[in-house]
């Protein structure tokens, strides 16, 4: 499993608000629990506690995203290497459930549970998934969906670097109102091009007689 893969767990946080609705489900330990997916140590050591500690996280993650999304690039890196010394990874070599033809383990980096609470090790892996996410693609591959007002996380890994929405129906729907609102101009512009051509038409015709 490439440690890149481990990007999704901060998109997964950040994703947990969107300020410009007023939502947030990140509201209990259960919540907490889900971000971690199944089979995962550190969500069942998850409290009440965590709950705030994982908002505060999320703030700092968004942060990365935004300076990441405003273009500045060294801020990004800046704010992402405080959470990387805050909450260092516990990397260790794994070869569990992937064999190759013989039967031999496929070893591959794994990021372990951190050994001190459910906070950390959840920091821990995304920013360090984060972290692989940036250096091997670019800070610009980091967005904030530009169909307001979503503003979610996301990861750009298309070809030509050309995402701008966190997913197929924010690009939809930003697609449609860019499209009634060229039709809303088109017809705020006939009445007036109307009367512009009946009065060069009105204007020709008096200079014939």
């Amino acid at each position: 499993m490439e440690l890149a893969h481990y990007s999704d767990y901060a998109v997964r946080l950040v994703n947990t608000e969107e300020p410009a609705r007023g939502k947030d489900t990140l509201t209990s330990v259960e919540a907490v629990r889900d971000l971690f997916g199944p089979s995962r140590q550190a969500a069942r050591r998850a409290t009440d506690a965590d709950v705030t500690r994982f908002r505060s996280v999320r703030a700092r993650l968004r942060s990365v995203f935004e300076a990441a999304d405003g273009g500045d690039e060294t801020l990004a890196v800046d704010l992402l290497n405080s959470l990387l010394l805050e909450f260092p990874v516990n990397p260790q070599i794994s070869g569990h459930d992937f064999r190759d033809d013989d039967g031999r383990p496929l070893w591959h980096m794994h990021l372990a549970d951190h050994p001190s609470n459910a906070t950390a090790g959840y920091a821990a892996i995304a920013a360090m998934g984060l972290a692989f996410h940036l250096t091997e693609y670019g800070v610009d591959r980091l967005g904030l969906c530009e169909a307001a007002p979503c503003r979610n996380a996301y990861l750009d890994t298309s070809t030509n670097r050309s995402r701008r929405y966190c997913s197929d129906r924010c690009a939809t729907r930003a697609n449609v109102a860019a499209y009634r609102a060229r039709k809303r101009l088109e017809a705020d512009r006939s009445p007036s091009t109307g009367l512009a051509a009946d009065s060069a038409q009105r204007a020709s015709a008096n200079g014939e007689r």
